[in-house]
């Protein structure tokens, strides 16, 4: 086995735009709205989208879909993609799914995730898909599904989640 020194080091780097002028702009849209101008190229990605390598694919009522291209630069320890990128990509297509039930002024926060690994996530499997969909959507609190899948439906992990739902005017 070759030693660190004899290992070329990799590198990566990443670019993002202000995370403030999206933000801002959540504020004035729907969630669906707002969702869509980012699927569009619109509105620019969160940073951790960027940091991470999470596409949006597509937005719909209750609906949102992420593609991901796993990388060594998301391996754990032992080789394989690392369990809390997963689970940010999960979260994240869940949360967005919730946000595009939300009118203007309203936002979300998660409060609970569970997720469950089904298969290891190598570079081999290729681009991989999350869907986000909304189980139930009421005033205050709402519950969403999300599946990570390779293109042929081959699934690596599902998760639910809780989130809270609140007025951005108040905050």
């Amino acid at each position: 086995m070759p030693s660190q020194a004899d290992v070329a080091a990799r590198s990566l780097t990443v670019h993002w735009d202000d995370p403030m002028i999206g933000a801002s702009a959540a504020k004035e849209l729907s969630g669906l709205e707002y969702l869509r101008e980012m699927a569009e190229g619109r509105i620019a990605p969160p940073p951790v989208a960027k940091l991470l390598g999470f596409h949006f694919v597509r937005a719909d009522q209750g609906e949102v879909e992420f593609s991901f291209l796993p990388h060594e630069s998301h391996f754990n320890p032992i080789g394989s993609v690392h369990g809390g990128v997963i689970s940010t990509l999960l979260d994240s297509a869940m949360g967005c799914s919730v946000h595009s039930l939300l009118p203007r002024g309203k936002a979300y926060t998660t409060l609970e995730l569970k997720v469950n690994f089904v298969r290891a996530v190598l570079p081999a499997n290729g681009k991989l898909l999350c869907r986000g969909k909304v189980i139930h959507a009421g005033g205050r609190m709402a519950t969403a599904e999300g599946h990570l899948q390779d293109e042929a439906g081959k699934l690596y992990a599902h998760a639910t989640t809780t989130c809270m739902i609140f007025d951005t005017r108040a905050s």
